[in-house]
């Protein structure tokens, strides 16, 4: 039975896959230019995927619920997790709101950071009208802490690959902090000061490489991982485990 839906965006070939699944959980990679949820485009979104999924292989003929634990924005690729269960939601978001869960990206840059590791700490503050965030100074209405711990873990043709480990979960987070702190545009993100574009526009080169959470029932420590997709830039460096 075919459960993908025709009209959905594909990116170098890329569809939506299952990482992992049981009655508790659903972690699926969302590939760049796929929104999470569904929104003003009405593109085909990764939760319209999983929902389809699940009454696919669970043979569900009425509604499926499946939750939202936490987003990426739509030009990023990678890990996405889901629970399908109340109590699996209520569980997860517990974490998430504990800052338990543990989330790793891997970016590419064209600038070389003047270090090789640190933590970033910055007061940001989004625009609504214009859907762009800025740094602020940390008295100013609506300013929110972003904590950020990254790492270059690799460098290949002029090109430098970070891991970034974000201890908050604010708008634009990753993407503000890497071009206005370090001063390292993620390649692709014409918003925050990239000069070049990756898959026509409709992608980034960051990745949501890695999730550890709590299982909500077993209560063991569970990590994914997302491979690297092997378009440019990324193609640079699917040799590498970057740090795995």
């Amino acid at each position: 039975m075919d459960i993908i839906n025709t009209n959905q965006p594909v990116c170098e070939g890329i569809t939506p896959h299952v990482i992992y699944e049981d009655n508790h959980l659903l972690v699926l990679f969302k590939p760049a230019a796929m929104p999470v949820v569904p929104d003003s485009s009405k593109d085909y979104s990764l939760l319209d995927w999983g929902k389809n999924y699940i009454k696919a292989t669970c043979k569900k003929t009425g509604n499926v619920f499946l939750a939202v634990i936490h987003r990426i924005d739509r030009p990023v690729s990678g890990l996405v997790c889901f629970a399908r269960t109340s109590k699996a939601a209520s569980r997860l978001s517990h974490q998430l709101r504990k800052r338990s869960i543990r989330k790793r990206y891997l970016a590419c840059v064209r600038e070389r950071p003047g270090q090789v590791s640190g933590t970033i700490e910055t007061f940001l503050k989004k625009n609504p009208r214009t859907n762009v965030v800025s740094v602020v100074n940390e008295k100013a209405h609506g300013a929110k802490k972003a904590i950020t711990i990254w790492q270059m873990i690799g460098e290949s043709r002029g090109l430098f690959l970070l891991c970034l480990e974000p201890v908050t979960g604010r708008p634009h987070q990753l993407r503000v902090q890497l071009s206005r702190v370090l001063g390292c545009p993620i390649l692709g993100d014409v918003k925050y000061g990239s000069r070049e574009k990756i898959l026509g526009g409709r992608g980034l080169a960051l990745h949501s490489w890695s999730l550890e959470i709590e299982h909500p029932t077993k209560k063991e420590s569970m990590e994914f991982y997302a491979p690297l997709p092997d378009y440019y830039p990324f193609s640079l460096f699917k040799d590498m485990e970057a740090g795995k």
